[in-house]
């Protein structure tokens, strides 16, 4: 019998963890990704619940816990830099954290001898038709397939060719903030730091590189329009944000200029009524992203994996059965995660709007 063959957009963790399930399943399973190598990019990501579950299935539970950071806790400060409570590890490392360039190599590493990755490049067009989808790419030739899954992001393309536009899918949740790394001028071992001042936020914490201090400064905003914009602009919001702050704010703007790992990124939900079009489905933030301020992202990413699977191979073949069975099961843990997203945003600055989200 032929394999079905299938696509997968993103290679970052949904799409590898996947690729891993239909593989074993017996699909002939291709991995488009625009970056033009697996992403070394990232910080720490945590799992929880059923997700170790799944790291479990994988063969890849044991090999994940080498790397834990195990994060001894964070300590509340107020404007002034002074310790006025400690919250437990649990509330930012899960029950397992790991840096997330380990998280990806090892999927892709489990991968790759069983998977095509075509690095580089990204889906340009989709055209369904009665026996398959024809998949247009930027740079290589068109192919066809019989399904395609978008596990592409918050900004998915496949979601933006199958669905329709951003702006009707992604809802902003009032919280914008930049990330970099700096020297662990603090000495924090394994500890993290947090301190709230209006509608600004920063977090510190050192946990795998003793000698680097990660750094998030967060921010209430109106709109996610400087996700798009360019470094210098991104720069001036964040320095505006933060002007007249204490403590360690100064010290740490002068950082971010700094910093060659510098990055943005809004807090934002995507909300669909449907996870699936014709031949086309979304898992991980592509379709239900839950926010940054969830702490579920990575976790929501290899639960979806899983259950997608499992609901294609349950269904043997039809794939709008298990498309359904697939939604019918996720769509309340996402809910719940969805929630939880909401409220921390709240508690830093952000306004929270369930709109555009509340459909699940």
């Amino acid at each position: 019998m032929t394999k079905s063959k299938v696509l997968i957009s993103g290679a970052s963790v949904a799409g590898p963890a996947l690729a891993y399930f239909l593989h074993r399943d017996g699909y002939e399973v291709t991995v488009v990704e625009r970056a033009p190598v697996p992403r070394d990019s990232g910080y720490a990501v945590d799992f929880r619940g059923a997700a170790l579950d799944v790291l479990a299935e994988m063969g890849i539970l044991a090999a994940i816990r080498e790397h834990e950071t195990e994060m001894h806790g964070t300590a509340l400060l107020d404007e002034a830099g002074t310790e006025i409570g400690q919250l437990p590890a649990e509330a930012f490392a899960g029950e397992l954290e790991v840096p997330k360039r380990v998280l990806t190599r090892i999927l892709h590493e489990i991968t790759a001898a069983s998977v095509e990755y075509v690095f580089g490049d990204s889906i340009s067009a989709l055209t369904e038709h009665e026996s398959g989808v024809t998949v247009e790419f930027e740079h290589g030739p068109a192919r066809e397939f019989d399904l395609v899954f978008g596990a592409d992001g918050v900004y998915s393309k496949v979601r933006q060719l199958a669905f329709g536009p951003h702006d009707e899918m992604v809802c902003h949740l009032g919280l914008s903030g930049a990330g970099f790394t700096t020297a662990n001028y603090l000495g924090l071992d394994h500890s993290g730091l947090l301190q709230s001042a209006g509608s600004t936020a920063i977090y510190l914490f050192s946990a795998a590189d003793r000698d680097r201090l990660t750094v998030s400064l967060s921010f209430a905003t109106d709109s996610p329009a400087l996700d798009r914009r360019d470094r210098a602009e991104q720069e001036r919001a964040v320095r505006a944000a933060f002007a007249g702050n204490g403590w360690q704010a100064p010290h740490l703007l002068e950082a971010m200029t700094a910093a060659d790992d510098f990055y943005f990124s809004s807090s934002c939900q995507v909300g669909l009524d449907r996870w699936s079009c014709g031949r086309v489905a979304l898992l991980g933030d592509a379709g239900y992203c839950a926010a940054p301020t969830s702490g579920a992202g990575t976790s929501q990413a290899l639960i979806g994996a899983r259950t997608l699977a499992r609901a294609l191979a349950d269904a043997d073949g039809d794939y709008p059965s298990a498309f359904t069975a697939y939604e019918t099961e996720l769509r309340p843990y996402v809910a719940e995660n969805q929630s939880n997203g909401r409220a921390a945003a709240a508690m830093f600055g952000g306004e929270a709007s369930a709109e555009g989200v509340d459909r699940q």
